[in-house]
């Protein structure tokens, strides 16, 4: 779910929906010959660790892509105006699906309301995801910056609540019932838990539950933004990301804001504990915003997005867990964000502005991994 023009901008589009192919067109401009060019680029000469890199998507904003257990599909949200979307839905496609000529995946979510933050339950056969559709059909408001004294703020809209689905779009059980925020669930590739963020104790806290939604547990307990966590390959760490308000003036703010609904995500690191909380460590003290962690498949490593490089764009980076080592992976000029590994750690899935003639779309890629 990052700061300065380029990163509010990027971050408005997966919150606010996308403008049309043709109003998207962001040249660069050539100052020698005083024309402007599109300059597309699939794959950078520095990433080493990506190779035959496949773009999948081809238009809109599509984000968090996950794979299924077996690696063969995912699970993705878009706001793709060509499938008559104002806001973001879930869908999911054999990840050898063919989108480039404008076949459509199947749509998993109910159509109504915003939605995010899907995944793939044990067995392959059933997604959970996080949507507002039960509150209202239409999209939620989207806050604008100019409204906040120029700050980016994230909405945590109340209306979110997590549900299942099979692969046809049925929808099956809601597993939160409590009133607030509850969304950004992922599975254990154990199978057997849940991790989510819930505003249910008056802050964005983590909390787990069994696969059906039942022995709700919280799991972080200090003031600030705990969100977009994923368990470690073993099932027994988590990683996530938080904002930590310090001074008055932070925590003020903070709190002023979250009464309203929003978050200003705008210095986030990223943290590790076990799943039931203990020995909570600090990772990253990079400053800017890093965010979307996912564990390497030696679950000795975290890979993740961050804007501390250059600001203005979002590189994905790899971290020890001790915090040492911090190697860049990708290196696009605008948006690199929510890494996954496939199970078997051969692949890479990622959310790109690559390649994109020009627009603000953000497609998916997947790639070989090569460590």
């Amino acid at each position: 779910m990052k700061r300065i023009v380029l990163f509010l901008l990027i971050f408005s589009v997966f919150f606010t929906g996308c403008k049309t192919h043709q109003n998207k067109k962001t040249p660069s401009h050539d100052a020698t010959s005083g024309a402007t060019k599109i300059v597309n680029t699939l794959h950078y000469p520095q990433e080493k660790h990506l190779k035959n890199i496949q773009q999948i998507t081809f238009g809109g904003d599509n984000a968090e892509a996950y794979w299924s257990f077996d690696n063969q599909s995912i699970v993705f949200q878009s706001n793709n105006k060509d499938w008559d979307l104002e806001c973001d839905q879930i869908y999911t496609m054999p990840i050898t699906q063919d989108l480039s000529k404008g076949n459509q995946p199947q749509l998993i979510s109910t159509g109504s309301g915003r939605t995010t933050c899907s995944y793939f339950m044990p067995g392959n056969k059933t997604i959970v995801y996080s949507s507002t559709h039960l509150q209202n059909v239409a999209c939620p408001h989207v806050p604008k910056k100019e409204d906040y004294g120029g700050k980016y703020v994230w909405p945590v809209y109340d209306s979110f609540d997590i549900f299942t689905a099979d692969l046809n779009g049925n929808q099956l059980k809601q597993l939160t019932h409590t009133p607030g925020y509850d969304a950004e669930p992922t599975v254990s590739p154990k199978g057997d838990k849940i991790v989510f963020t819930s505003m249910r104790s008056g802050d964005l806290e983590l909390y787990t539950m069994n696969i059906d939604g039942s022995d709700v547990k919280q799991i972080t307990h200090e003031l600030g933004y705990d969100g977009g966590a994923f368990f470690s390959p073993d099932g027994t760490k988590l990683v996530f990301r938080a904002s930590r308000p310090k001074t008055s003036e932070e925590i003020k703010e903070y709190k002023d804001l979250l009464a309203i609904g929003l978050v200003q995500p705008t210095h986030m690191e990223l943290f590790v504990c076990n799943v039931d909380g203990s020995d909570l460590k600090q990772i990253t003290h990079l400053g800017n915003a890093n965010w979307a962690p996912f564990f390497h498949p030696s679950g000795k490593k975290i890979l993740f997005s961050s804007n501390h490089k250059t600001n203005h764009s979002f590189n994905l980076f790899m971290i020890n867990l001790d915090g040492t080592g911090l190697e860049q992976i990708t290196f696009d000029t605008v948006f690199d964000a929510f890494p996954m590994f496939s199970f078997d750690g051969k692949k890479l899935i990622f959310s790109s502005n690559r390649n994109n003639n020009g627009t603000r779309d953000t497609n998916l890629f997947v790639a070989d991994w090569v460590d």
